[in-house]
Order: C-alpha cells, then structure tokens, then sequence
C-alpha cells in the first residue's frame, strides 16, 4: 500500500466500522489475533483483550524513583504471569502494568489512541494514565497502566476485553514514524515493558548508575559539556 497516494479527505477523521475492517482486510492494518471479527470491531473502533503478563509494582524501602537510573527497576518491579481461565486481583490503590493480547501494526498514516471500556470503567478500572497515544508506525503489544481507583478488588482475567484502540487518519502520512530509525524505545515490544526514560536524550551525559542532581539543595552538580 502506497499510503503517500491514498485518496485523502482535507480533515483528520476517526475510522468507522467500515474503514476499520477495509484496513484490515488490506493488511496496512495489523490487529492480531482478533478472533471474532463481529464481537471485537465495534461502531468505531477495536476491543483490545487482556494478556497474560504484568508488571507489578512493590512497596520498597528505596526512597524513590530515578527516571534515570535502570538498575532501579528489579528493585520495585516484579513480573507475574497469569493463565487464561485464572484471575488477577487487582487491590483498590494498586497501579499495574498490563498488555494487550494482541499485537498491532499502526500504518504512517493513522495514529490509535488507547480507551478503556466503560464497563470497566463503571468498576473503577482505569488501562492507562497518560500513555494513551500510539505513534505511526509503532509495531508491538500495547503496554497498559492499569489502576483500580475504586473501594473493592477488581478481578481480571486474561482474554477479558479491557480496553479499545480508537484510529484517526492523519492528514498526510508521517515521513518519520515510530521505528528503529528514531531509536524508539518500545518498537516490537512483547508483553508490559517498564520505564526506559533513561533512555531519552535528556539524560545523555548523566552516569545512568547515579540520581540526577536534587534541584532543591546547593549541591554544585556536574556540568555536561559533551553536546
């Protein structure tokens, strides 16, 4: 598909049912494996089922989290693998990293914003804080960042559809999507992946293995010259 000479409207606009099984029955679109066309494509957009693994975060005695520093993340990060048919609780409070069973493929001219169902929703169950924004040419599981914001333990099971992916189509095509030529951190991700803000430029030149320098003491910090 040249996505560069597809027919195009003069305004952004999201995918109907329509468009969504178009792109999908052209292949640009990966959404995979949607075992129930009719059940997962609604009026506009997809339902995205729960997978197996999580992330979760542990009460530690560290006194906080460094974004920059990697070796941190064994100390307050466990993984925990449910089977399909088995529960995960998840505890008023509690903050998870989850995964979509499925992966997608996001062509250079659509973008998907991640939604979750008002079902769960209505149980006090959020999928994401603020990483709702999936990137042109992103390819991978989506991590989910669920929470539990109610007064009751929510017990989640794999398979469950817990959230949605809601498609827009750009205007033009993105010449620079998401992908290894940028040395974007999560392409090709399988299952939740924790924080690699340690990785964003801003942190170049910062000995990944040592906390940033507290901006609230007169401590001299290092300055990095090496731009």
């Amino acid at each position: 598909m040249d996505f560069y000479r597809r027919p195009r409207t003069q305004h952004t606009m999201i995918l109907s049912d329509t468009d969504l099984l178009e792109r999908l029955a052209e292949g640009d679109l990966l959404v995979d494996p949607i075992d129930d066309l009719d059940t997962q494509v609604q009026p506009a957009s997809i339902d995205m089922r729960l997978g197996s693994e999580f992330l979760e975060f542990q009460r530690t005695n560290i006194p906080c989290i460094h974004p920059n520093r990697a070796d941190e993340v064994d100390e307050y990060v466990r993984e925990t693998y449910v089977e399909e048919g088995e529960e995960f609780i998840l505890h008023p409070g509690d903050f998870v990293l989850g995964t979509t069973k499925e992966r997608v493929e996001i062509p250079p001219d659509l973008v998907a914003t991640v939604e979750g169902r008002s079902s769960f929703g209505r149980l006090a169950v959020v999928v994401h804080a603020t990483a709702g924004f999936i990137d042109p040419g992103f390819c991978g599981q989506i991590t989910l960042e669920l929470s539990n914001l109610g007064a009751a333990p929510v017990a989640l099971s794999p398979g469950m559809r817990v959230s949605q992916l809601v498609f827009t189509e750009l205007k033009s095509p993105s010449t620079r999507p998401y992908g290894a030529e940028r040395g974007s951190k999560y392409q090709d991700q399988h299952g939740p992946r924790a924080s690699k803000i340690q990785n964003d430029p801003e942190f170049d030149g910062h000995d990944a293995d040592e906390p940033l320098a507290d901006h609230g003491t007169d401590t001299d910090a290092p300055t990095d010259t090496d731009q």
